[in-house]
């Protein structure tokens, strides 16, 4: 028999609808990359290639691997990539320099190039939206990212700027997911979507939104590895854990105090204890 404290875990768990564990990065990676003591940060050391890294273990169905950008290098042209790969990174005799295209030609490996515009997938026989107007339009006000069958709270999935001086002017555009996708704090993640005919679609979320199927077909049957390419200007990126089912208490209380308050600097001026000030500022 299980003790109570055993039996609210177990609750809580049933609560949150799904459960996944802690992610980090494998200690498998590419020469030029050195991961931190808690295996959640990933940082390019010198040149601009030989910077893949992978998901410590498999990703289960609608599982998300989320890092945010940490630092940026002037200098060098492209930007970070992210994908799958059926191949275990324990296997590997020689890791590939580059994920676009060594990995993907050795294949079973599914990974897509994040550039500062047109990340979103036009969906087959859509016209294209050239001037934008649909990314970003609306993204925040649903407080969930919604994947077919897959729901996950989306306040952790987004990038927010650091507040500062111009903050009250600028607040609209960052309430409207203006921060660029290969911008310092940009958040960017990969999942797969398993569909009824056994295969999955692999989705990248940029900032909490969706950028489409960006691979269809993928063999779910086998393990699935999150692949983190920290290419070129892309220099350290660092794990974001991410919520599901049910937002925590902490979130939910930030976003009943962001309804009442102006701009992002007004909660300097509420009676609030200073460490929930600095959460509700995404400090």
């Amino acid at each position: 028999a299980m003790d109570p404290m055993e039996q609210w875990t177990v609750c809580l768990l049933k609560m949150s609808a799904f459960y996944y564990p802690h992610t980090q990065f494998h200690r498998i990676h590419g020469i030029n990359i050195r991961i931190d003591p808690s295996r959640t940060q990933a940082t390019r050391v010198e040149s601009f290639a030989n910077g893949l890294c992978f998901s410590h273990e498999p990703l289960q169905p609608g599982q998300i691997f989320l890092v945010e950008i940490e630092e940026k290098e002037q200098g060098w042209c492209g930007h970070l990539r992210v994908g799958l790969t059926a191949h275990n990174p324990s296997s590997f005799e020689i890791l590939p320099e580059y994920s676009l295209p060594d990995l993907v030609n050795m294949g079973d490996s599914w990974v897509f190039a994040i550039t500062r515009n047109h990340n979103r997938v036009i969906p087959e026989g859509e016209a294209p939206d050239l001037h934008g107007l649909s990314q970003g339009q609306g993204c925040l006000s649903d407080p969930y990212l919604q994947i077919e069958k897959i729901k996950i709270p989306r306040d952790k999935l987004v990038g927010r700027s650091r507040p500062g001086r111009y903050s009250h002017i600028l607040d609209d555009l960052y309430k409207a997911n203006i921060l660029p996708p290969t911008a310092r704090r940009s958040r960017i993640g990969v999942l797969y979507a398993p569909q009824p005919d056994g295969t999955g679609d692999m989705h990248i979320i940029i900032n909490g939104e969706d950028m489409g199927p960006s691979a269809r077909g993928i063999p779910i049957h086998r393990p699935l590895y999150a692949v983190i390419d920290v290419f070129a200007s892309t220099k350290s990126v660092r794990v974001i854990q991410v919520e599901y089912g049910f937002s925590s208490l902490q979130t939910l209380c930030r976003m009943v105090i962001q309804k009442h308050v102006v701009h992002r600097l007004a909660i300097d001026w509420l009676d609030l204890p200073q460490i929930l000030k600095t959460f509700c500022k995404y400090e």
